[in-house]
């Protein structure tokens, strides 16, 4: 494990790195606030030579400095290594966010007891306590107001506690979309893939996966370019968002010019269906020349669509589903086979 502080020295390293952030023009997110962390941490020397040589020259650091430092000194070799960065992020997160809770919590308490003590002490006789009731009341004033500022301090740590919290959830999502389509990357499929075979099937239903290839792609972007290929992919990206309605089926773009649709709890009878919708279509796309509107090309795809059986691991069903695939490519394109 990367960070291996216990949770009140990650809890102290937290508020410093928050405040180095708040001085710098960067953007508050979880590149910066890695960044940050092991610079105030003192667990990165290459990183915190690198920044205080920056400093000397750029007193406030944009958010082009800060990804460079992250990208030289602190980046993961992959996807994965990003994602536990980010969770041991979160647990900081979640330790000072219950430590601000709590603070709060208790500070409230004291200042309705401060209230109860200022009270009582006004009904006693000022001829009996003089001088002493009069320092008392200023003294119970002045820690109501100190009550006060350290539940707004505590509230404005929470909300960046959330806000940094909300910047790591979508810089996950993100992980797993593809840029192009918006649909699920090769990440993504991995994941909703695992996750469907890590479950049974519903009674009378199968976990059915379904491949599709766009037909002579390479000719595509070999005769129109690849400006028009990125338009084609991102066509049947849309054909894909319109015809994959079932809240737990999900689409990625699998790879290239291959998509693929992870249908749990879905029988092979309707998967050929919604297979057949999508290949149907598809075949209606049509594009046209801006100039004169005239049709420019249009596609076809062919699918394969495999289910799991007893056996199957997440290699092997892809395979079937591929191979099935391959078949209606053999066959002629512009159909689905299934396995």
């Amino acid at each position: 494990m990367r960070y291996t502080e216990s949770k009140a020295r990650s809890a102290e390293l937290l508020r410093l790195a928050l405040g180095k952030m708040g001085q710098h023009d960067a953007a508050f997110n979880p590149v910066t606030f890695t960044v940050w962390y092991e610079y105030v941490a003192g667990i990165n020397i290459k990183l915190s030579n690198d920044l205080d040589l920056r400093l000397k020259e750029f007193p406030k650091l944009g958010d082009g400095a800060v990804l460079d430092l992250y990208q030289s000194h602190i980046a993961p070799t992959d996807a994965d290594r990003m994602m536990q960065i980010g969770q041991e992020m979160q647990r900081v997160m979640h330790g000072i966010s219950e430590s601000a809770s709590h603070t709060g919590t208790q500070a409230g308490n004291f200042g309705a007891q401060l209230t109860e003590l200022t009270q009582a002490l006004a009904r006693e006789p000022s001829d009996l306590l003089g001088s002493q009731v009069l320092r008392l009341l200023e003294g119970t004033a002045e820690m109501k107001q100190s009550v006060a500022a350290l539940q707004g301090r505590v509230m404005a740590g929470q909300e960046e506690i959330d806000r940094l919290r909300d910047d790591l959830a979508r810089t996950r999502r993100e992980m797993t979309l593809d840029p192009l389509t918006g649909l699920l990357n090769r990440k993504g499929f991995d994941e909703g893939l695992r996750a469907m075979l890590a479950e049974p099937p519903s009674e009378g239903s199968s976990h059915c996966l379904l491949i599709l290839d766009i037909d002579h792609f390479k000719q595509v972007n070999d005769t129109h370019g690849h400006l028009i290929g990125d338009k084609v992919i991102q066509g049947l990206s849309e054909v894909l968002r319109r015809s994959v309605t079932t809240p737990l089926h999900s689409v990625a773009r699998y790879g290239g010019e291959e998509f693929a649709v992870v249908l749990p709890n879905t029988t092979m009878h309707d998967a050929n269906a919604l297979a057949e919708t999508i290949r149907s279509r598809a075949k209606g796309m049509k594009f046209r020349r801006r100039d004169s509107q005239d049709v420019l090309l249009a596609v076809t795809v062919s699918g394969g669509i495999a289910a799991h059986v007893d056996g199957d691991d997440e290699a092997t069903l892809i395979a079937r589903a591929d191979a099935a695939m391959y078949a209606s490519k053999r066959a002629g394109r512009d159909r689905v086979t299934m396995a």
